[in-house]
């Protein structure tokens, strides 16, 4: 009875670990789809907007979804307080989201190269600047669709599979 219940939880727990590592790759393109969105957004708010950054993230951080409100919010605030530089706040907000996200070093670093140039030119080198980015991050969630159709059905397999496995080494 006790052999059945032990190999029971283990089946749930690994399957579970499976699903959980699926999860993180279906998580990834989602956010770089909003991330690409959140990019569009921005480049209506300095074009046509003639938003500054600080409104133009706040509005962004009541647009997007979480993790990603979050990130906007933590800049804006960073922004209003007026202690810091716009690639200052623009890092540590990221850094401090960084966990939440299922995004790559990749992505960390076209964001952080965004920020760097963030708000230290016209609006038309930052339009450039904001397609460059967008650029990157849809090659970015090709790669990212591609890993999700290789790897997802078999990281849930995987995590099933390898309780049995478990349970079949330890009877």
């Amino acid at each position: 009875m006790f052999k059945l219940i032990g190999a029971a939880i283990i089946i749930i727990a690994t399957t579970w670990a499976g699903f959980e590592a699926a999860k993180k790759l279906s998580m990834r393109p989602r956010q770089l789809r909003q991330l690409k969105v959140a990019m569009q957004s921005l480049e209506a708010e300095i074009m046509f907007g003639h938003t500054p950054l600080k409104e133009a993230a706040r509005k962004l951080s009541k647009q997007m979804a979480k993790p990603l409100s979050s990130f906007f919010d933590t800049f804006a605030n960073r922004l209003e307080s007026g202690e810091t530089t716009v690639k200052e706040a623009w890092d540590d907000s990221l850094k401090k989201i960084w966990q939440s996200l299922a995004l790559k070093q990749g992505e960390f670093e076209i964001l952080s190269q965004f920020g760097e140039t963030l708000g230290k030119s016209d609006k038309y080198h930052q339009q450039k600047q904001i397609m460059l980015t967008m650029a990157h991050l849809e090659r970015e969630e090709t790669d990212a669709l591609d890993r999700q159709g290789k790897y997802e059905k078999m990281m849930k397999s995987l995590g099933f599979l390898s309780g049995l496995l478990l349970i079949i080494l330890l009877m």
